[in-house]
């Protein structure tokens, strides 16, 4: 059974119809990496490099273990991408004030810079596809995105957007 706008008003969904949302978010984000990774790879930058420098943007100050644990990736792996952007005067890694073994990144102007660039690019890719969809839809896409979570990335996401109420 349909609704009025062809979805689905079942809460079942069959196979095909899941392999098709599948496909889309594969396509979407292609779609929504695609202005980053154009604008990263004249740096010789991946999207490691993004995550790191948008998630850093978000929480100034952020300490290292956040960022791993923010970033599900090893610690070997975030230290090469932490190493360039410190090294290419994005990020700055200062000792921690309380904790003398923490160290807190910043973004340098340069490196926020780059952030803006980057974000820019995103955010009107997003606010052009909310606006075509409509607010049910843009509150159906997050309710769908958050589900999609692992309950402890729910929790640290929700925990995120306290912090910046």
């Amino acid at each position: 059974m349909r609704d009025a706008q062809g979805g689905e008003t079942l809460l079942f969904l069959t196979d095909e119809q899941l392999r098709q949302g599948i496909e889309a978010m594969f396509f979407a984000y292609r779609g929504f990496t695609a202005d980053p990774d154009r604008i990263l790879t004249t740096m010789a930058y991946g999207r490691a490099h993004h995550r790191a420098i948008h998630f850093i943007a978000r929480s100034p100050g952020t300490t290292v273990n956040n960022l791993l644990s923010i970033l599900g990736v090893t610690k070997q792996s975030l230290n090469r991408v932490l190493r360039t952007l410190v090294d290419d005067g994005l990020v700055d890694s200062r000792v921690g004030t309380t904790d003398k073994r923490e160290r807190n990144l910043h973004l340098t102007e340069k490196g926020a810079a780059l952030e803006r660039k980057l974000s820019d690019a995103q955010r009107a890719r997003m606010r052009a596809a909310f606006r075509a969809a409509g607010p049910e839809a843009v509150s159906g896409f997050r309710q769908v995105l958050e589900a999609m979570m692992d309950s402890d990335m729910r929790k640290r996401y929700h925990a995120l957007r306290e912090a910046r109420t």
